[in-house]
């Protein structure tokens, strides 16, 4: 165990470590004159986050050499595709209306710029490893009823406006001039000419305080206030339910373990009822036990992944625009964790008389990296067939592999062998009938889908409000910077999932139910359904996303992280229930 321990926390270091690769120039300090990096990144849909396209897509003014900056592996998984700009930005070197370039565009080139325009493109760019963005034009539309008659403006003049301290960056942002605009509403040739201004201001901020503008929108006094009051309302409404349940079932509990005793004094023929009646059967191991090994193996890795993800984000890892941070952080923590699932699975599985553990151990390493692979796998093809940034590079897909190959499965096989030779016993406080008694007749909503729903609403509607926070972050153009509320709604979706667990599964074994393994995992993970439902809704009622490429995007990667809650929400719920179980059947004689 003690070396487990070890493992985990030298995890942690080196995602840590890896996170912190990214930023190349934000410790630069500068001489006036001196050159200071900037870097055209991506253009793109503003409604649709995952839609970007590299910047010279588009026909600016490209670089005789375009040099490419070499990026970490969260990066090119974020999309971000930087390559040197024309635009010289030197350390307090003021310019008025400098030319980029001259050129003229041809009918195919202002077509595209019409399009980009229509789709309300904004550009990104980063400064001394500061974000940048802007609107690369507008569409006129004032007085103007039919489509037809819309002007299309590109804007071809962009200020920089550039706060330093002393010998430092601290911020840097864009206006594009309104004054200057090219025409592109016919399709011809259009000469065009692309300026810039830059202006630098002296400010007293701190250089360690400059990404602290990036994360005030979501940490303002009055959305703060608003933040915080409705997540207390939520948590104090759903802990009022839970603890309403719970006193019920304490002294649902109490009567049964004195009725309980009463029977033991008394009359040795008379007919047991309750869930004492099935004690030689609440112990039969379940159906599929090589899935339900791996599926408790792959869930407690998930859950191991993002305890380890909030132990980065409230040491302030994850501040806003550490680039790819947070997706490099991801492949190397779940990377590292295989062997939990490894170990997990494994010995669970030699704990239910399991035979054939190689198959298990496959089991547990596809179970959910097999969906996700081959979620990848398709949507890949759609970013290289619509050109854009979401499509990984070759050679980054090489570095995924070999990270899967040396990393992940070895470790995997490693954790299971582990697990296979840790010789535990599954510690059943009754001993198990030869032969299942026959489940009574239960009434509809006794059944799986029917207490599904009812395990999976109440924890839902304890991070309701705070998923459109995650999603209007994930898939939108907002920075969500406080973990702290998120790390506390985490704790208290735990503990709801299991108490609603713990209490579904003592109605079905007091209805003299046994086959409790299968629905107290389907019963805790429920709630990952209910997020996915909440996609549809979000989809359709609180974004602007469209066309094919963004909804498969959104869809598909939201469907692989719901499956992930599902597995993990899982394992929480069984594991409460085993727990609770084997508490009761320990406090009763049971022959």
């Amino acid at each position: 165990m003690n070396e487990l321990l070890i493992f985990l926390i030298f995890a942690v270091l080196i995602a840590s470590s890896v996170t912190h690769v990214s930023s190349d120039a934000s410790d630069h300090r500068y001489k006036e004159g001196d050159h200071v990096p900037l870097y055209a990144n991506k253009v793109g849909p503003f409604h649709n986050p995952s839609e970007t396209y590299r910047y010279f897509d588009l026909p600016f003014c490209v670089p005789d050499h375009v040099k490419e900056k070499k990026e970490a592996l969260g990066e090119v998984l974020n999309g971000d595709r930087l390559v040197s700009a024309l635009y010289k930005l030197n350390f307090r070197d003021e310019k008025t209306s400098a030319v980029v370039c001259k050129k003229t565009l041809t009918k195919e080139e202002v077509a595209r710029f019409r399009s980009a325009i229509d789709k309300d493109y904004y550009f990104q760019m980063y400064y001394d490893d500061l974000p940048i963005w802007g609107f690369i034009g507008k569409v006129d539309k004032e007085g103007k009823a039919d489509p037809s008659e819309y002007k299309y403006l590109l804007y071809k003049h962009i200020q920089f406006d550039v706060l330093y301290n002393k010998d430092r960056v601290i911020e840097v942002s864009v206006r594009m001039d309104p004054h200057s605009l090219l025409d592109l509403t016919e399709e011809k040739e259009v000469d065009a000419e692309f300026l810039y201004t830059v202006k630098w201001k002296e400010t007293d901020t701190p250089f360690e305080k400059r990404m602290e503008k990036y994360s005030l929108s979501s940490s303002l006094p009055h959305h703060l206030e608003i933040h915080w009051f409705s997540i207390i309302n939520s948590c104090v409404t759903v802990l009022l339910l839970t603890g309403f349940l719970a006193t019920i079932l304490m002294r649902v509990l109490k009567n049964d373990f004195v009725k309980y005793a009463q029977d033991e004094e008394a009359a040795d023929d008379q007919e047991e009822t309750g869930w004492k009646y099935i004690h030689g059967d609440v112990f039969r191991y379940p159906k599929y036990k090589s899935l339900f090994a791996a599926a408790l193996g792959s869930g407690t890795q998930l859950f191991t992944l993002t305890v380890f993800i909030f132990v980065l984000a409230l040491v302030g890892v994850f501040y806003p625009y550490n680039r790819g941070a947070l997706f490099t952080a991801l492949v190397v923590i779940y990377a590292l964790t295989s062997g939990i699932a490894g170990y997990t699975a494994s010995s669970f599985y030699c704990q239910l008389e399991g035979n054939n553990w190689v198959r298990n151990l496959l089991l547990t390493g596809c179970l959910f990296c097999g969906p996700l692979f081959i979620t990848f796998c398709f949507l890949n093809t759609v970013a290289i067939v619509y050109s854009a940034t979401a499509a990984l590079p070759f050679g980054t897909i090489v570095v995924i592999v070999l990270i899967w190959t040396l990393v992940t499965s070895p470790l995997l096989v490693l954790g299971g062998i582990a697990g296979k030779n840790s010789k535990a016993e599954f510690q059943a406080p009754c001993r198990t009938t030869k032969y299942p008694r026959e489940i009574p007749q239960l009434p509809w909503y006794r059944s799986a889908l029917p207490q599904m729903a009812m395990a999976g609403f109440l924890p839902f509607s304890a991070i309701y409000i705070e998923l459109y926070y995650i999603f209007a972050s994930v898939w939108g153009h907002r920075i969500y910077t406080i973990y702290s509320i998120l790390f506390i709604v985490f704790i208290i979706l735990l503990i709801v999932t299991a108490f609603i667990t713990v209490a579904l599964t003592y109605f079905q074994l007091a209805a003299e139910d046994h086959e409790w393994w299968w629905r107290s995992f389907l019963c805790g993970g429920s709630t990952g359904l209910f997020i996915y439902a909440y996609c549809l809704y979000y989809y359709h009622a609180r974004s602007d996303m469209s066309g094919f490429m963004q909804t498969s995007f959104f869809f598909g990667y939201m469907a692989c992280i719901c499956y992930g809650f599902f597995l993990m929400l899982g394992t929480v719920g069984f594991r409460a229930s085993l727990f609770f179980i084997r508490h009761i059947y320990r406090s009763i004689k049971c022959e």
